[in-house]
């Protein structure tokens, strides 16, 4: 492992927290700027989680390369979110494949979201495996150039016991140095297990304090707890905000101007990247869900929205 993290490239980081502005909430230090969304409004980011299209997939009727001409081109997008089930390879010269196709339509890659990298198994030979994954993943983001990379932290229960935790922590500061040395961060999801509680994400960050850790947030819905402490959570966790997910409920739904205002007030500088469950109609689903969220943010940059954080 020595031999992995010892081998490191100068280059500049970017992401949120390189312009960080000291502030507090909850008793963390806040890694991103707040911005004066009226007068000096963040760039508009918009994604595709590539999970949206699992179901053609499946089918073999879409693969990262279609996936990646879709986004540019049906829909418009300067921007990818791979779903790691998408590559049929971590093979370098596979990835360089890839990284010349965003490349060519001017993408850059927001997410490459990683299943099987997940840091806490029970099982040690598990754990190993993860790791191993987890490795060969980092180095298949570097390659892509991803300004994030989602891996979950284990621990299937509400908490995790001492053991546990003291492990992800340490797993999660040597990927977050090695991620944060190449322009990328890396980090956890509020998905399953103990990441759906805010309290639990909360101490998790605060415990890998580094500007290469952040959080990718499934918006609502993820996380645990009554309605009222899921909004409390979404409020709570914007400025942290590295990346998020926005599935067809919330996008759909009558709330999302109010969810994403959270973010935007925050001056969240990542991307709104929309996240499809079905499996069925995938493109028109997809389509419906992504002109909502460019509908809602354009209410935001014109200072249209209900919800604006307005400042005398």
């Amino acid at each position: 492992m020595k031999k992995v993290f010892d081998r490191i490239s100068r280059r500049t980081f970017m992401g949120a927290g390189a312009a960080a502005s000291a502030a507090s909430i909850a008793g963390l230090t806040c890694h991103a700027p707040v911005a004066d969304a009226a007068t000096n409004p963040p760039k508009i980011r918009v994604s595709i989680l590539s999970y949206s299209f699992r179901g053609l997939l499946k089918d073999g009727k879409m693969d990262v390369f279609s996936y990646i001409e879709s986004c540019r081109y049906r829909y418009g997008l300067d921007a990818a979110d791979i779903w790691n089930s998408f590559l049929a390879s971590t093979e370098e010269s596979y990835l360089k494949k890839i990284r010349e196709a965003l490349d060519e339509r001017e993408m850059t890659l927001a997410d490459l979201c990683t299943d099987g990298t997940y840091v806490w198994d029970d099982k040690p030979e598990a754990r190993e495996k993860n790791h191993q994954n987890a490795l060969r993943h980092l180095k298949a983001a570097e390659i892509l150039g991803a300004r994030f990379m989602r891996m979950d932290s284990g621990g299937t229960a509400e908490s995790w016991t001492g053991e546990q935790f003291d492990h992800i922590v340490k797993r999660y500061k040597e990927y977050a140095r090695w991620a944060h040395d190449r322009g990328f961060k890396v980090g956890a999801e509020n998905h399953w297990g103990a990441e759906k509680s805010w309290a639990n994400l909360k101490k998790l960050h605060r415990a890998v304090d580094h500007p290469g850790f952040g959080l990718s947030i499934h918006v609502y819905d993820s996380w645990a707890g009554t309605p009222e402490e899921k909004d409390a959570a979404d409020r709570e966790v914007a400025p942290w905000v590295s990346h998020t997910h926005l599935d067809f409920n919330l996008t759909t739904g009558p709330r999302l101007e109010e969810k994403l205002a959270n973010l935007w007030n925050a001056g969240y500088t990542g991307y709104y990247s929309v996240e499809h469950h079905s499996g069925n109609n995938e493109y028109t689903e997809v389509a419906m869900q992504l002109a909502n969220v460019r509908r809602v943010l354009e209410q935001l940059r014109t200072g249209q929205s209900q919800f604006l954080k307005r400042t005398a």
